[in-house]
Order: structure tokens, then sequence, then C-alpha cells
């Protein structure tokens, strides 16, 4: 996959990096920052549909960009971009003989193309629809992009949160994802080694499983994790590609799917 380098130098005390400045694209979106939450959506779809957040793809470039934007101060945590935002992001596959053509795009523009090997007994052109994501697999998409992540009070939280959602009851399952995620959070403030602590991953690879009951993730859904998230945490910020930003991503791609 070929991706444009930025064109101009990029003072990030003056102005924001733009997604003109990393991709080809034109009109309104050429000029819009990228921000946090753009990325974020990115990086869910990627995981939806590719398994994995795609090293050097789109969806690590906005996360770069949208980091140097908000250490600058230019843009939010949970700002979104307008164009963005409301148009959204969208990764499709077509499985096509022998060869998969993977294509991403933001607000309908195309930002990433690329092709990858298929099964070579495949012979049936088949096009692959973007269904809506479930919060159980928008917790394994945190797995993916925040799975080094030590787990804290705020993960907890998010997860007890996002679990009581899937399953409509506001029970928590013993050995389910909440009462793992207590337990994690819990043993790791006793612990001061940050490598011997538990990680999201650890509790969240195949979150799918661990749930009861599982459903489609809605912008209700992502508000209240979001909430609770942001109650637990100092610094009232949530996690880059964390639980909350997830099911957020998440949400608001099923918008657009059923826009």
């Amino acid at each position: 996959m070929s991706l444009e380098q930025p064109r101009r130098p990029l003072d990030e005390r003056e102005e924001p990096i733009k997604y003109g400045d990393v991709f080809n694209v034109s009109g309104e979106l050429s000029s819009k920052p990228i921000a946090p939450q753009d990325a974020a959506m990115m990086q869910t779809a990627e995981n939806m549909v590719l398994g994995q957040t795609q090293k050097g793809g789109p969806a690590a470039v906005m996360q770069a960009a949208a980091t140097r934007n908000e250490r600058a101060g230019l843009v939010g945590h949970r700002e979104f971009s307008d164009v963005a935002g409301d148009q959204g992001v969208n990764v499709t596959e077509i499985d096509a003989p022998g060869r998969r053509i993977i294509t991403e795009s933001v607000a309908g523009q195309v930002v990433g193309k690329y092709v990858q090997p298929a099964p070579v007994e495949q012979v049936a052109v088949e096009v692959i629809q973007q269904s809506t994501i479930t919060i159980g697999e928008a917790l394994e998409a945190s797995a993916q992009s925040a799975g080094n992540k030590a787990v804290d009070q705020s993960d907890a939280s998010a997860i007890q949160a996002a679990e009581m959602r899937a399953t409509g009851t506001n029970v928590i399952s013993p050995g389910g994802l909440a009462a793992t995620a207590q337990s994690a959070a819990t043993y790791n403030a006793r612990i001061d080694r940050d490598e011997d602590k538990i990680k999201l991953r650890d509790v969240l690879t195949g979150a799918t499983t661990k749930l009861a009951a599982d459903k489609s993730a809605t912008r209700q859904d992502a508000e209240g994790v979001v909430n609770a998230e942001l109650r637990n945490n100092p610094n009232l910020a949530t996690l880059p590609g964390g639980v909350a930003a997830s099911v957020a991503a998440a949400a608001r791609l099923n918008e657009n799917v059923n826009a």
C-alpha cells in the first residue's frame, strides 16, 4: 500500500496536521484536522474487517497525526472532524479470484487501497458487506489496539458498563468480563512493575465468547461506556483505542451502516 508523505513542513504549534497533508484527498476533507476519534473509528474498522490494525496503514497514520494534534492542543481528545464524523470511515474487502482488494476511505474518499493474496480455490467474486459491530467485537478490537495497557479502575468500569449493555442486565456474572477486569484492576493496583501487571488483552481477547449475550453497539451504549471510563480516570479522558473509544467508534460505524 502506498501512502503519500507530508507535502510540506508541519509545525504542530501553529496548525494541525490535516487530511490533505498525509493523504491524497480533495475538497473539504483535505483541510480538516485529523482528530483522535477519527483515528479510533478507522482503527476499529480495520480490526473488524481485517482482524488487526495494519502496520503503516491509514489507521496508524491517522493515529500518529491525531496524537500530535492533541498534544499540541489543536484538537480535543474526544473530538471528531465534522466531515469524517458526519460521513464516517469505511473499510471494504472484495474477494476476487486469487486476491483480496481492500479499500479504506474517509468521508467517501479513498485513503488506502491494497491487494492481498486469496485462497487459490476461490473463484467467485464476492463483495463482503460491512455488518453492524457488536459490543463484544468492539471489546475485542480494543484488545488489539490497546492490549498492552495495564488494566486499571477506569478500564474495569468501562468493561462493566459494556458487559451490562451487551447482556441487558445489571448483574455481574461471576467469572465474566466485568468480574475479571475488576480483579485485574485490584491486582494491578498492588503491583509496581508494569510488566508484571494484567493487560487489557489478557481480559478482552475473545470477548464475544465470554459474554452471556451480545448486541450491536449504539450511541446510547457508547455514551454509557464513555461515561463509566471518564468517571474513574483522574485525567477525565478516555484511552485512545481503549474500551470506551472502541465502543464509541463501533457505534458511529453502525450508524453509518444503517444510514
